[in-house]
């Protein structure tokens, strides 16, 4: 492998890590001395649902880890709408004991804003703090403001971040595809975007009023994107993540299909392209996969009948690649800030001696049935991308490699 040249990326915010990778390692995990791999920093996924406890069937630590690590991440924070919700201390062990005996690489829980996240009182929070990464009801936005303001007072308090899925119920009128020219053509019925913005505005307020770190979920729609872009310049303590599928598709990518179907859902082509704007110029800082996987039976009652949630943590880095970066719509070392560099260094995450490398030049085809994760809905089945991962090292030690993935599928 003497003739192998590695394309090692460098940040400032990580000027060593050109000497991490250990060159032994790769030189025997990698044996094609075409010159054409890339090595970047292990990314963070800040937003991921590995189920379990409570919800094995659709995915485990185990199988979700290992999926994570398939996709280049030697890191995930884990949402918590499982069962028990880890809102005491005690429910939040029952999770971090299968994390302890299960994971293939780090995986940093989220603590429950609310008790049972039913919105009505506060969580444990200062026993749960020293071992979660942030607060969040993720799935559900905390409704009453003076309860999302005394959220914010005890996580400052604490020293931790409020990381918040924004939904106002009352907005969202049994609705579950976006309010537009799709679901008024096919009959369906519509989540208005003003569900998502409207709240991020009253957060916004809070975290101003309160001093507390605030992180947006999964943001969609082009009024989300302009709120957090005054906010930042106005001082406020803001970041914001979206997700692969909402900077690549639109409404008008949407089929008749459980695989179309996620929270929120996917806008119209105007909000896709603030959401491109807004990565471009920092507004969005980093891109979180909202892995969320269900059995297929959960997956196959079309747009109407279907759970929310799709998986992705197989899927973002070559569909962003193929689509953003290939074509000259977003630099590859922004990918990489957005995927590895901006989530580290909001959530706190060190890198240590973690990276991927990737075969940019392979070609192949997205087939949901070699997925790692017990999940198979993905609306990127079928799609030809680039590149390729074929290690995976955190804490030093390989965790997922392209030649044993193909020996365990035969």
């Amino acid at each position: 492998m003497s003739k192998t040249e590695f394309l090692i990326f460098e940040t400032p915010a990580f000027p060593g890590f050109a000497a991490a990778p250990d060159r032994s390692l790769l030189s025997t995990l990698l044996s094609d001395d075409g010159g054409r791999y890339s090595v970047f920093p292990g990314f963070l996924d800040v937003h991921v649902h590995f189920r379990e406890p409570g919800f094995s069937y659709k995915e485990t630590i185990a199988s979700g880890s290992a999926a994570a690590a398939a996709g280049g991440y030697t890191g995930v924070c884990t949402m918590p709408n499982l069962d028990p919700v880890p809102d005491s201390a005690a429910h939040l062990e029952e999770q971090t004991r299968l994390i302890a005996r299960d994971a293939v690489i780090p995986v940093y829980p989220y603590g429950a804003i609310t008790v049972g996240e039913k919105g009505e009182s506060l969580s444990d929070m200062a026993a749960l703090a020293p071992g979660v990464i942030a607060f969040s009801d993720d799935g559900r936005g905390v409704q009453d403001e003076a309860l999302m303001r005394e959220a914010m007072l005890t996580a400052k308090a604490l020293g931790k971040m409020i990381v918040a899925h924004c939904e106002v119920n009352d907005l969202l009128d049994g609705g579950y595809i976006h309010k537009g020219a799709y679901a008024s053509a096919h009959g369906h019925k519509g989540i208005c975007s003003e569900s998502e913005w409207r709240q991020i505005e009253r957060d916004l307020k809070l975290s101003y009023e309160t001093g507390c770190a605030y992180h947006v979920c999964h943001i969609s729609c082009k009024e989300s994107v302009q709120l957090i872009r005054d906010a930042k310049k106005s001082g406020v303590d803001v970041t914001c993540e979206t997700a692969p599928h909402y900077l690549v598709l639109d409404e008008n990518d949407l089929q008749e299909d459980g695989r179309f179907k996620m929270n929120p859902p996917l806008r119209g082509k105007a909000d896709r392209e603030a959401l491109v704007e807004g990565v471009l110029d920092g507004t969005v800082d980093m891109v979180a996969t909202d892995h969320a996987p269900h059995s297929a039976p959960e997956k196959a009652k079309g747009l109407q009948g279907s759970a929310f949630g799709i998986v992705g943590l197989e899927t973002a880095f070559p569909v962003l690649y193929t689509k953003l970066v290939v074509p000259g719509v977003l630099p590859l070392g922004r990918l990489i800030a957005l995927l590895a560099v901006n989530p580290r260094k909001r959530f706190g995450v060190g890198l240590g001696d973690d990276y991927c490398v990737w075969d940019l030049e392979e070609s192949y085809t997205v087939d949901p049935e070699a997925f790692r994760s017990k999940g198979r809905a993905t609306p990127f089945a079928g799609w030809q991308v680039s590149g390729r991962c074929l290690l995976t090292v955190a804490g030093g030690k390989p965790v997922y490699t392209y030649q044993n993935d193909c020996v365990r599928r035969k």
